[in-house]
């Protein structure tokens, strides 16, 4: 049996400002945008080419703090390319860091150990890594 993980609810404090960072900045497709009542709300992005989205909103989500999840993370083929998209696109990233010794002889040296971080306008915290060959 697959265990496939979906949707992630990310926590934020204001709806529209959340979803223009996800789809305006980073570029996420947003799937829908569903108002449910005054109270209640459901916006679900997902990230290009990935099978798990996320989900921000307000009433029918579970309330975590905004600004609580940390340690999200998303995989590119080229973290150079990936970094100088999300500059040109206004996204406050981190410089590329080498975390480790690659485990394993990779056509690129940042495969694995290549990081960038950013974080949404409530503090949300996302890593991105270089993976571009899978053993």
């Amino acid at each position: 049996m697959n265990w496939t993980l979906e949707v992630v609810i990310v926590p934020v404090s204001d709806v529209d400002r959340a979803k223009s960072f996800y789809a305006g900045q980073l570029g996420f497709v947003v799937d829908f945008d569903m108002v449910i009542s005054d109270d209640a709300r459901i916006v679900q992005l997902t990230p290009p080419g990935s099978g798990c989205s996320i989900v921000i909103g307000k009433g029918a989500i579970p309330h975590m703090p905004p600004g609580s999840l940390k340690g999200l993370q998303l995989v590119v083929p080229d973290l150079r390319r990936a970094r100088a998209e999300l500059v040109e696109r206004g996204v406050e990233v981190s410089e590329i860091q080498v975390i480790g010794e690659n485990p394993r002889p990779v056509p690129d040296p940042l495969d694995n150990v290549g990081f960038v971080h950013f974080a949404d306008p409530d503090g949300n915290a996302w890593s991105v890594q270089q993976i571009s060959d899978r053993a």
